[in-house]
């Protein structure tokens, strides 16, 4: 549940990826897969079936308007649904339905998705940022560690001023013995809280990277830079560990960037 909340949330922020995600999950019953690019302020969606009577306007229309209601991504107002019997994989499928709208869908419709009372998407939002704020790492302040640092040195000269002679020394001795120790303490401390890197997060903008290149790829050393950067990203996705939640999206990202770096490789030849 985690691990869908996350895609959802993901989603309500406007990542394609996310939304993918979650129409293809709420529409795998009807046996239908979807793919998007956001263009021009709009939101193209690509959706594939085995028949044409899955893919009838109406009920699908009614139920991509439901689901994307629901999600109510931030950064999209129009969507345009496009939809066609499945055909092998195309990276560049958006500039073919432009190119030949006639021969390339079975039909094609904008939809306009509704928006919440202002107040109520504003407190939505600010739910959503805050629950990412608290699931990032927290780092120490430099600063924080100077400021205990200096206050510390007050305390021990305000003790060196107001003890007798006798112990003024030995009170100096002290201070500077625990000053060399504890810095170094303090200064691994700061270092060792360091965020690990978010392989995952990398690589969904490596393809999102790819697919900006892919649409006006034309020679083979194009498509070898687009090949090489799907590669990277499938790699990178390759070493989200078990632990992570987002570990069942991560492989199967894996393998699906895979097939793109392919594709890509194929139009090199």
């Amino acid at each position: 549940m985690d691990s869908v909340n996350d895609i959802f949330r993901q989603a309500h922020q406007g990542s394609v990826a996310a939304i993918i995600q979650v129409l293809n999950d709420k529409l795998a019953d009807s046996g239908i897969r979807t793919r998007a690019i956001f263009a021009n302020g709009i939101l193209q969606l690509l959706c594939e079936a085995p028949t044409a009577e899955q893919l009838e306007q109406t009920m699908l229309t009614d139920r991509v308007q439901k689901i994307l209601d629901a999600i109510e991504p931030r950064s999209v107002r129009r969507v345009n649904i496009n939809s066609r019997i499945v055909r092998e994989q195309q990276l560049l499928w958006l500039e073919e339905i432009n190119r030949d709208p006639d021969g390339q869908v079975l039909w094609s419709k904008e939809i306009v998705l509704e928006r919440k009372n202002p107040l109520k998407r504003f407190l939505t939002d600010w739910r959503e940022d805050r629950l990412d704020s608290l699931d990032r790492p927290k780092t120490v302040s430099p600063s924080l560690i100077r400021e205990k640092h200096q206050f510390t040195k007050g305390i021990v000269g305000g003790l060196g001023l107001s003890a007798a002679l006798l112990l003024a020394g030995w009170g100096i001795y002290t201070w500077q013995n625990g000053r060399s120790t504890i810095a170094p303490t303090s200064l691994q401390s700061a270092s060792a809280v360091k965020p690990e890197p978010d392989n995952f997060a990398t690589a969904v903008r490596l393809a999102e990277r790819a697919s900006e290149i892919g649409r006006t790829a034309q020679t083979p050393a194009q498509w070898k830079n687009l090949a090489d950067t799907w590669g990277k990203a499938s790699a990178l996705m390759g070493t989200v560990p078990a632990s992570d939640k987002r570990y069942a999206i991560a492989l199967d990202r894996t393998a699906l960037y895979r097939r793109y770096q392919e594709a890509a490789l194929e139009k090199v030849k």
